[in-house]
């Protein structure tokens, strides 16, 4: 994983956040890290989270985003109307994004997401291909 910290840090990012919290952030990370070792990692602290992509352009080439919140970690992806959700994780009513809020570790941890992370890099990467 590449890390653009010009933005901030990822965790300057989790600091104000609940030890639980910043665990299951954390758990998401190491999982993209595992599925996408070539991601590129942007924290953006103004906007409060951290991105990851085929490229740093965040509207272009990431694919997805962790940002921390009060009672759950919102597992963001730009793209997420294009990807296939059969466990029904993801909310929204954006053009495109569509999030999955993450309470527990065994959430973070579940194939589902993992399947959805997966379906997220694969679909930038073809989307970026051309």
């Amino acid at each position: 994983m590449t890390t653009d910290e010009r933005l901030g840090t990822f965790e300057a990012i989790l600091k104000p956040h609940a030890s639980e919290i910043q665990a299951i952030a954390r758990a998401l990370r190491a999982l993209i890290e595992s599925l996408h070792p070539e991601s590129v990692e942007t924290p953006r602290i103004g906007e409060k989270c951290t991105t990851y992509g085929v490229g740093p352009r965040k509207m272009t080439e990431a694919y997805a985003h962790i940002m921390p919140l009060t009672s759950s970690v919102n597992l963001g992806f730009y793209h997420g109307l294009a990807l296939p959700d059969p466990a029904g994780l993801l909310e929204g009513t954006g053009k495109a994004a569509r999030h999955a809020k993450i309470r527990t570790m065994a959430e973070a941890k579940s194939a589902a997401v993992k399947a959805l992370i997966k379906a997220a890099v694969k679909e930038r990467a073809a989307a970026v291909a051309g």
